[in-house]
């Protein structure tokens, strides 16, 4: 096997996966340590992981992830710091509904991820009954979280089965694709955790949430899209990266990462890299094959993360065809027994759609959740003839399509279940034993993008020896939000 030695200057450090994590981490080396070689390598012909632009009917739009978190600073910094900052757009609606009980209504407001800080919040999406159980809230003895505890389980003990399956399992599922029953509340929905913990009743810790933000008056839109879709952001991160003197190899796949008395050995087929460090922001399945040979203990802990796969069906229609409700699209219940999860009105949601082509308009439906493997396998006739029958019986649409396109991301998005926090706390204190080495990525403090941000830069300072990224972010993960109208 030949071994190319690039190391010069202040070292070669190796960044391994060409998502937004490995592409932020490329980034802040480059940024942080002038003079280091920064070698990406990414073993698909392409780089930005879930973030991925693409077009239909000849409109830009996005096939993965379409707005990142702009509440949190990461995505939203890193987007302006590689020239995106003229084209970063809140969404033109926040109007959303959800289609449950039969019809569609108007998305609550007054709520922590489904969880009301009153029952009143959640009139005309719950029953009566359910509403009822809401109150009984206060009434009940504390409930001790522990170390940690189920998002569903706790609000269902506490508030009743209704709200988890009306609200929380829906908007914890178009974050996760996952099951409420089981996410983590302390690493999914850490404000809820600290108000669970803290106070006697959860509708008491809610309306204690709501108060502080309140005071704290935050202005601003809580989501950002880019114009031309979100999927530029790791194109401009990877000119960046590639304008500061780093390297991007695409079709490169990594087989093999050893320790050398010098750092590190990381093999590409018939060639191999040294390096002085390595970062490794590949899914948790891909970094545990990589890792088994040095580091066995964290390569069991990350094989036993779960993922789940899900499916974007893109259509676009004539606008004149269709008369479709206001807002920016709906969430499901699966409860309710439908296909979709939720469907985005993009052209709605997104000004920039909507002005490429004013006569287009482009909806978006997502299907697939933890445990459901057979939707998947169907073809893509198949799905978009599940779209569209949900897409009838919700809002009436009976038009065609006049072009519709079908993504599938398989084990698009780590679980997060009861004790994910101490999971990474061990991987963390793992790889902290190995010089040179770091992990980051969705699979550890979160599946948006201001965390896989967060995650990379916390993993580059910490080879660097400050450590003040990967304390904060274990003590406080980054929330990942609902944009309440898609996926």
């Amino acid at each position: 096997m030949r071994e190319t030695d690039t190391r010069t200057g202040s070292g070669h450090a190796v960044v391994i996966g060409g998502g937004i994590a490995g592409l932020a981490a490329a980034h802040r080396l480059l940024v942080t340590a002038p003079g280091t070689r920064v070698t990406l390598l990414e073993a698909s012909d392409r780089i930005g992981g879930k973030l991925h632009a693409g077009e239909i009917a000849g409109v830009r739009v996005d096939l993965g992830a379409e707005s990142m978190l702009a509440r949190r600073p990461e995505a939203v910094a890193l987007a302006r710091e590689v020239g995106l900052g003229d084209r970063l757009q809140p969404p033109a609606t926040g109007t959303a509904s959800i289609w449950t009980r039969g019809a569609l209504r108007p998305m609550p407001k007054g709520h922590v991820m489904g969880v009301p800080g009153d029952a009143s919040a959640l009139s005309g999406v719950l029953s009566d009954e359910g509403l009822r159980r809401i109150e009984r809230d206060r009434e009940l003895p504390p409930t001790e979280v522990g170390d940690d505890v189920a998002v569903g389980a706790f609000v269902a003990e506490r508030l009743g089965r209704e709200v988890v399956d009306r609200l929380v399992e829906p908007l914890l599922g178009g974050v996760y694709a996952g099951d409420a029953y089981r996410i983590s509340m302390r690493s999914a929905v850490p404000q809820l955790f600290e108000a669970a913990r803290t106070h006697a009743s959860l509708t008491e810790g809610v309306r204690a949430i709501q108060a502080e933000a309140a005071r704290n008056q935050r202005t601003g839109p809580v989501f950002m899209g880019i114009e031309g879709g979100v999927g530029r952001l790791p194109l401009a991160v990877a000119d960046s990266v590639r304008a500061l003197g780093g390297e991007i190899r695409t079709g490169t796949p990594v087989t093999g990462l050893r320790r050398t008395p010098a750092g590190w050995r990381v093999s590409t087929g018939d060639d191999a890299v040294a390096a002085d460090r390595v970062v490794v922001a590949v899914p948790a399945y891909a970094a545990a094959a990589l890792l088994g040979a040095e580091a066995p203990a964290v390569a069991a802990e990350l094989a036993s993360v779960e993922y789940a796969s899900m499916a974007l069906t893109t259509l676009a229609y004539r606008r004149g065809d269709i008369d479709l409700p206001e807002g920016s699209g709906f969430l499901v219940p699966p409860v309710d027994g439908h296909t979709i999860k939720a469907s985005t009105f993009a052209s709605r949601k997104w000004g920039w759609i909507a002005d490429e082509d004013p006569g287009l308009l482009v909806l978006r439906t997502s299907v697939g959740r933890y445990g459901e493997t057979e939707i998947l396998g169907r073809d893509d006739a198949d799905l978009v003839g599940l779209s569209r029958h949900d897409l009838r019986a919700a809002t009436g649409l009976d038009a065609t399509p006049v072009a519709t396109r079908v993504t599938r991301w398989h084990d698009g998005l780590p679980q997060y279940p009861v004790g994910h926090h101490a999971r990474v706390a061990r991987v963390r204190e793992h790889v902290g034993r190995l010089p040179g080495l770091a992990v980051c990525g969705a699979a550890y403090d979160g599946v948006g993008i201001p965390a896989c941000v967060a995650s990379a830069v916390a993993a580059v300072d910490g080879l660097a020896g400050d450590l003040t990224g990967v304390d904060e972010l274990s003590r406080n993960p980054v929330q990942s939000l609902h944009g309440a109208g898609g996926e």
